[in-house]
């Protein structure tokens, strides 16, 4: 039905009415967020967070108000600042002075319009020759939603930008592009509504982030699938003169590969629902989603569009019966396939040597940036930030808070105790009320440093006796943020390896060749890591990789990875049928080598649009991941693979049994 010329308009309009229905009726669904959704379930900081939010003023934040003079010290210039906000503190070198003032908070965006507005009205208030900024964790706040401030517009003009000038390269054709585009980005907006509605359904927290980062993940995964999909059709419609007939050969054939990738990828992605951070569960659940509803575009919505469009999308380059097949050509890449068959056992070690030295970096990558490392442009909350600490203790920025139940008595007397430990510059209570008790505690350590994470552990000792007595606050948060993403790792890594490894077992009915496959993208992950570190330290001078990082990015990698091992070893089980194994994978490499390659950089050029969102985390996840499919593309699926199966022959598939003649010399091809 998808392929028949006569029912294809049907098809067709049926997705496009479906489309146009979810989109109008129903839309992104809308979720009020809550200040533990992006901390780690079960510890101590998310508990003082969530103490906090029983407050039934809990809809304010707090804003330090830093001025400095532009020159020299403020003087007798204090009293005229207490005018705008009172009471000040001035520090000791006598160049700054510091206030407090709480702002609403019940969201984000108020948040950000609160301290926008404070911010205005203070500049144009201060005297000639003082400068004022507004910082604290409603500044900060502020800053980090200014940044997704349209971010996700901007992200997916980004994406569908790189995505249409790489499909005009890659197709040549100055028409055909603008059908899978079109396709693919009807699919993106599909998934962020359905994986929205999913996620409020069950009751699963996201953030700002997760649309965008499921857009790149829809485009670059859907666009995959639209290249495998239109090369399979070129290719039979070489052979076949009904358009219908061939659409239908090539469904049958690329819907395997896409089905197995997407089958994959989203069983990979479910394993986030185990993190103990509730936005990452929501990332993988949505991200799931989109997955799920890209390949069904493609399989179901595209299919039918170009055949109603017929032959002629392709010009200049109009496929025509009696045309060489691409497994029949002398392509490029199957030229590297006959030189890789020269000698398998050499390219084989050259190529794990080559991986092997770009994961070097794996032995010195520190995790955990502070919050002053988060941006890579600083906003004013951060640079005020770094000013206070040069005339105050470091940590009166972002104080360390202890959260209680405790009366009255025992709260005084918890801040002579807190007050006396060594590394803390002081603590006092700050707000009583319902019964619970918040003490802010200014460290002397710098932000983030190892001499932080050791005073927090130190309170967390002070009050562990004390019932319901929490330790939160940036520093507190980081760690338990460390110790999660920790745990994370160590439980889903290997679950993911597992799954994949099942899922090629039940896709190639074979023991070996899953276990190939998935140790060669592992190592590309390895590698990748390794280099970006290298990157982030030497160039970009980032101090470390973000704690979050290297679980998503293992996810990505392996589950992409696979993506391009499947298209090649299923047209090489295709292709081993009847030329062999060793024949087969050369005549598979020179048949999908140019749409693998181009999907391998399709897909990493659109992870690469990560770093458009000035967010140090996504700026490197983009990178490991552009680097690591690259890697994967180029080296492991062109070279390494095809060496491995050249050299195993037909014992690749063991225990399963390939049909096909055997003694094919390697490096000759048949017509």
């Amino acid at each position: 039905m998808i392929s028949n010329r006569r029912t294809a308009w049907w098809v067709t309009l049926g997705g496009l009415v479906v489309a146009l229905l979810v989109l109008g009726l129903l839309g992104e669904a809308e979720r009020s967020p809550s200040p533990t959704d992006s901390l780690p379930e079960g510890y101590d900081s998310t508990a003082a967070t969530a103490l906090l939010g029983e407050l039934p003023e809990d809809d304010e934040s707090v804003a330090l108000i830093l001025f400095t003079a532009d020159e020299g010290e403020l003087g007798d210039r204090i009293g005229e600042l207490e005018q705008l906000v009172s009471p000040l503190q001035p520090a000791e070198d006598g160049t700054a002075a510091l206030g407090i003032q709480t702002v609403p908070s019940a969201t984000a965006t108020q948040t950000s319009q609160e301290v926008g507005d404070l911010r205005t009205e203070l500049r144009e208030a201060v005297p000639e020759g003082v400068t004022v900024q507004v910082t604290g964790p409603a500044g900060i706040e502020a800053d980090l939603a200014g940044v997704f401030e349209g971010a996700n517009t901007t992200l997916l003009i980004a994406t569908a930008s790189v995505v249409a000038l790489l499909l005009l390269v890659t197709y040549r054709s100055p028409v055909l592009w603008i059908i899978p585009l079109a396709v693919v980005g009807l699919a993106d907006r599909m998934a962020a509504v359905l994986a929205t509605r999913v996620l409020a359904a069950f009751d699963i927290p996201w953030d700002e982030s997760t649309i965008g980062i499921l857009s790149v993940l829809v485009f670059g995964a859907g666009t995959n699938y639209a290249l495998l999909l239109v090369s399979r059709y070129r290719d039979e419609l070489r052979e076949h003169d009904d358009r219908g007939a061939a659409m239908a050969l090539a469904l049958r054939r690329a819907a395997e590969a896409v089905f197995a990738s997407a089958a994959t990828v989203f069983v990979g992605l479910l394993t986030l629902l185990l993190s103990v951070i509730p936005t990452t569960r929501g990332l993988g659940l949505a991200c799931a989603v989109g997955i799920l509803t890209a390949a069904v575009f493609v399989l179901v919505v595209l299919p039918a569009v170009l055949v109603l469009f017929g032959r002629w999308v392709f010009w200049p380059r109009v496929p025509q019966v009696g045309q060489q097949a691409l497994a029949d050509s002398r392509s490029v890449w199957r030229r590297v396939g006959d030189r890789v068959a020269t000698r398998p056992p050499a390219y084989i070690v050259g190529s794990l040597l080559f991986l092997a030295v770009l994961a070097t970096g794996l032995f010195r990558i520190d995790l955990g940036l502070s919050t002053d490392e988060q941006f890579l442009e600083t906003p004013e909350a951060i640079t005020a930030a770094t000013r206070i600490a040069q005339s105050f203790p470091a940590g009166t920025a972002e104080p360390t808070t202890v959260v209680t139940r405790a009366g009255d008595d025992e709260a005084a007397a918890l801040e002579e105790e807190l007050t006396a430990l060594e590394g803390v510059g002081s603590a006092r209570v700050s707000l009583q009320q319902a019964g619970i008790t918040r003490l802010d505690v200014v460290l002397d350590a710098e932000p983030g440093s190892a001499q932080a994470q050791e005073s927090v552990r130190d309170l967390r000792a002070a009050v562990a006796d004390l019932p319901d007595t929490h330790v939160g606050g940036a520093e507190a948060e980081a760690l338990d943020e460390a110790e999660g993403t920790a745990r994370d790792r160590t439980l889903i890594i290997p679950l993911i390896l597992g799954l994949v490894l099942v899922a090629l077992a039940g896709i190639l009915r074979s023991v070996l060749a899953p276990v190939i496959l998935v140790a060669s993208v592992v190592c590309t992950f390895a590698a990748s890591l390794g280099i970006s570190w290298w990157l982030f330290t030497g160039v970009l001078d980032f101090s470390a990789l973000d704690s979050g990082v290297p679980l998503l990015a293992f996810l990505f990698l392996v589950a992409l990875g696979v993506d391009y091992n499947i298209f090649l070893i299923t047209r090489t089980l295709e292709e081993a049928r009847g030329h062999g194994t060793r024949s087969g994978v050369l005549r598979a490499l020179g048949a999908t080598g140019g749409v693998i390659t181009s999907a391998g950089i399709l897909l990493a050029a659109v992870f690469a649009v990560l770093g458009v969102l000035p967010l140090v985390v996504l700026a490197q996840l983009g990178v490991v991941i552009c680097i690591g499919v690259l890697l994967d593309t180029l080296l492991v699926r062109t070279v390494l693979v095809p060496a491995i199966v050249l050299t195993l022959g037909e014992r690749f598939w063991w225990p399963r049994v390939v049909a096909g003649p055997v003694g094919t010399a390697p490096g000759r091809h048949r017509r």
